[in-house]
């Protein structure tokens, strides 16, 4: 038995066809017209790599995998020694999360809140729970993308520079969540 499409449903399988072949076409004309010109650039010697002088860079500091690993096992001991049960985010200087680590039982909401508060604590190069003061002058803080204002987030630096940021939330409170961030970046000392 043959089955018939609808008119619509020919219409429309019809007009894919030919959307389709117009774009190969399309593509074939595009490409065939470019052709002479990529054959002229490989004719022309590649340029050498620019190379920057030494006032032109800068070096950083971060935190290696191993030491990031470290300090989140320490604020996930020192939180379930108090029975909490949090999740630990550790960011690099330009908040990119190196690790995060769900404890038991914690929350899901607890990841994207241990990361954003990572994130803060480094890119104001203090703890969250002093950032919520800034809040009542500037409240509009709040809306910086990726970023949370709430007690649980600590920088870690070297020499007075933020070289990442531990987050910690979970536990009922930021004073708690604070508390453990804090054991955190405590164990890299």
């Amino acid at each position: 038995m043959k089955k018939t499409l609808s008119r619509r449903a020919r219409l429309a399988t019809g007009g894919a066809v030919l959307a389709a072949v117009a774009a190969g076409t399309f593509g074939t004309v595009a490409a065939n017209a470019s052709a002479p010109e990529a054959a002229q650039d490989s004719a022309v010697a590649a340029a050498p790599a620019a190379a920057a002088g030494k006032r032109d860079t800068t070096t950083s500091t971060h935190l290696t995998s191993d030491a990031a690993t470290e300090a989140a096992q320490a604020a996930l001991k020192a939180a379930e020694k108090e029975g909490q049960r949090v999740t630990v985010a550790v960011v690099d200087r330009n908040g990119n999360t190196i690790l995060t680590m769900r404890g038991d039982g914690a929350g899901p909401q607890s990841y994207e809140s241990a990361e954003k508060k990572a994130y803060t604590a480094v890119s104001w190069n203090a703890p969250t729970s002093e950032l919520e003061g800034r809040l009542e002058n500037a409240p509009n803080l709040k809306d910086i993308p990726g970023t949370l204002f709430l007690g649980g987030g600590v920088p870690v630096t070297a020499g007075k520079a933020p070289i990442a940021g531990i987050g910690v939330a979970g536990a009922p409170s930021g004073t708690l969540d604070e508390k453990f961030a804090r054991a955190g970046a405590a164990a890299l000392n």
